[in-house]
Parts: structure tokens; sequence; C-alpha cells
């Protein structure tokens, strides 16, 4: 042997190759991951302690579903929190609120006018000479109406005596059967009670009266609004933007011209459609010679800002009159005349006018108007949709643009 080799032990003294320290290292190694487990994502080589428990599949997990789940309704529930503080501000302030909303209405409507005026005189003249005539021609149809109802109410009034006379014979007969003299029982009763209420509905015509001089004190206060959001709309709304972090001026921006987009879409086709609805009911009527056809139009006009229940408020009355001064038939025709309108704005008009502003699925609507009759009745109602719109419309830019699209 040589004095090298003599010098180095062997690397194997315990045994045949395979035995040793090495081996035994991996005999414990083996052991250690029989024992606790060394699969993907389970810390081993820390002196055999056990993965925590919560992280993997061990008995105090959470489950992913449960852990997103919970995410996401405490956002709900800071969402919702926050929607309802501004329905809490918006109702204690409702009349600014409304004021507003007429604002933006009256600026949606004027201002391409103004714009177009524009052009050949200065801004604020041209403002001026939209609003103004734009209230001159409002005045102007009020007006017609009124003298017209007051050229028809007496030939009204013996209409509506010798139809109800017609009416309470036709009821009289099968398959109605109805006891001789009702309608003059129910009339008669009627007129005893305004007799003896006669206080009460006083007070309530004094507080209706009140409400008007309220609802004009609003109305003063949009056309305030509406002057200036027409004259300087932009430059306010870039005033705002420019009040806001430099990380949320992008965002608002995008987002205030979505709205805007939106909410003059809805405003153009909703008086689109409104006076489309009018025209045809006035010609109906007036083609089936029902009084009052203009008047009449005029409310199916205001009223078909009320999505889906607007027009058939409208043209009910329409059946009342008809029926009281024209008989059954022509009641049955104007009945066949709401069907028809309603199909025809359903299926016609909304796809063809709204086609520029945000499209929401009928069941949206609905839900919509119901929601905003209960928060705030009618002007809820009228409110709701818009607003629904320009909510979606906001929510589909800032997705866009977060897209990169």
């Amino acid at each position: 042997m040589s004095r090298r080799s003599a010098a180095r032990p062997d690397r194997h003294p315990a045994g045949p190759r395979g035995d040793g320290p090495r081996s035994s290292i991996r005999v414990a190694a083996r052991r250690t991951r029989a024992r606790y487990g060394a699969g993907p994502g389970t810390q081993t080589g820390v002196r055999g302690r056990r993965p925590p428990t919560g992280s993997g599949g061990g008995p105090g997990a959470v489950s992913p579903l449960l852990r997103t789940a919970a995410a996401y309704a405490w956002r709900l529930l800071v969402v919702g929190a926050a929607v309802y503080a501004v329905f809490v501000v918006l109702g204690r302030f409702h009349e600014v609120a409304v004021a507003v909303f007429l604002g933006l209405v009256g600026a949606a409507l004027l201002r391409p006018p103004a714009d177009l005026l524009d052009r050949w005189m200065p801004r604020p003249l041209a403002v001026a000479c939209a609003v103004v005539g734009s209230i001159v021609v409002l005045m102007a149809v009020l007006a017609g109406i009124g003298e017209t109802v007051a050229v028809q109410w007496q030939s009204l009034v013996t209409e509506f005596r010798v139809g109800l006379g017609r009416l309470q014979g036709w009821l009289d007969r099968a398959p109605f059967g109805m006891a001789p003299g009702a309608l003059t029982d129910l009339r008669e009763r009627i007129g005893s009670y305004l007799t003896s209420h006669r206080t009460s509905l006083l007070s309530t015509a004094w507080d209706s009266a009140g409400r008007v001089a309220h609802a004009l004190t609003v109305g003063a206060l949009g056309l305030f609004c509406a002057v200036f959001f027409i004259a300087s709309g932009e430059r306010q709304w870039n005033w705002l933007c420019g009040q806001l972090p430099r990380g949320g001026r992008d965002r608002a921006q995008v987002a205030g011209r979505a709205a805007w987009r939106a909410f003059t879409g809805y405003t153009h086709g909703i008086v689109l459609v409104a006076a489309t609805n009018a025209v045809l009911v006035g010609v109906a009527l007036y083609a089936l010679g029902v009084p009052l056809a203009v008047p009449l139009a005029l409310l199916e006009f205001f009223l078909a800002f009320i999505p889906l229940i607007g027009s058939p408020i409208a043209l009910a009355v329409a059946v009342v009159v008809a029926l009281a001064t024209k008989g059954p038939l022509v009641a049955a025709l104007v009945v066949a005349l709401i069907v028809l309108i309603g199909q025809l704005e359903g299926h016609v008009l909304h796809p063809l006018v709204m086609s520029w502003a945000v499209r929401l699925h009928p069941v949206v609507v609905a839900l919509s108007v119901a929601a905003g009759t209960i928060a705030a009745g009618l002007v809820g109602a009228v409110v709701a949709v818009p607003l629904v719109s320009v909510l979606w419309a906001v929510r589909l830019a800032l997705r866009h643009r977060a897209g990169g699209g």
C-alpha cells in the first residue's frame, strides 16, 4: 500500500457501498417526507414543521369561493352605504336636485340652437335668444290650448251629460243589467260629498296653490341653471375637474363626456318620441271626433316622459272622454289606438330614435321606473331612466378606457 492511500481514510468504512453518514441523511429525509408530506408548496427542511393550516387544504382552510364572496360583500356594503347617503342628501335638498336636473334638460335641448346662433352673434346674445324664444313658443302653445278648452267647454259639458245618459241606457241592458238611475245616484252622491266637504276641499286647493308656487320657484331656479349651463357649461366642468387630484382628472373627463353624451341622447330621443306620440294621438282623436283632441295630445306629450306607464295613463283619459261623449264604439277604437301606439313606440320609435343613447333592457327600464317612483314619486319616475342610462354609459366608458381600447 502506498503512502497516499495509507494516509487517506476509506470513504465507506461502515460496510458496503450505500451505507454511511450520507445514506443516513437520505433515510431521515425520506422518513420526514413520509410523515409530513412533500408535495408542491409544502414547507420542508424547517426541522419538520407542518405547513400552516388555512393556507392549503387542511381542516382550518377557507374556501377561495368564500374569500371572494366576502371580499365582494364588504365592497357592496360600502357602495350601498354611499348610494344611500347620496339619496339621503338628495332627499334633503330635492328641490335643488330637481332644479339642477331641469337645468341640464334645458341645456341639452337649447344648446344646439344656441351654438347655431353663436355663428352670427355674440355668445350671451345667442343664449338669450334661444332661451327667450323657447319660453315664448311654450307660452304660445299653452295659451292656444287654454283658448281651445275655453271655447269647447260649454259644448263639452253638454256632450258629457248626453253621453252619461247614453251610457246609463247601455249599462241598463244585458249583459250588464245595472239598476236604473245608478249613474244619477252616483252623481248626486258626488255632489253631496263636495257640498259637505267644501272646507277641506278649499284647504286642499290652497295647499295645491302653494305647491304650484313652490314648483314655479323650482322651475325658475332650473331656468337660471340652464342659462349658465348653456353659456359656459364646458368651462364649469373643466374647472370642477381641475379641483380633483391629478390621478383622477382623466377619468373624470372621460366619465363626464360619456355621461353628457348619454344624457343629451336620451333627452333628444325622449322628446322626439313624445312629440311623435302626441301628433299621432291628436290626429287620431280629431279624426274620431273626440273633443279636446289638442289638450289630450299635449297630455300625451308630457306623460310620455314617464316610460312604460305615461302613455297608457294619458290615453286612458282619452278613453274616458271618448266613452262619455261618443259612446262605446269610439272608446273601443281609442283602446285599439292605445295598443297600436304602444307597439309602435316599443318596436319602432325607441330602437330607431334612441340609437345614439344608451339602450337599456325593458326589464331594467321597468325596475328603474318602479324604484324611482317608490323613492321620489313622480319626479323619481321621470329621473330614474336617464340616471340609470348615464351610470351605465359611464361604466362602459371607464371600462373601455381601462382596457386601452
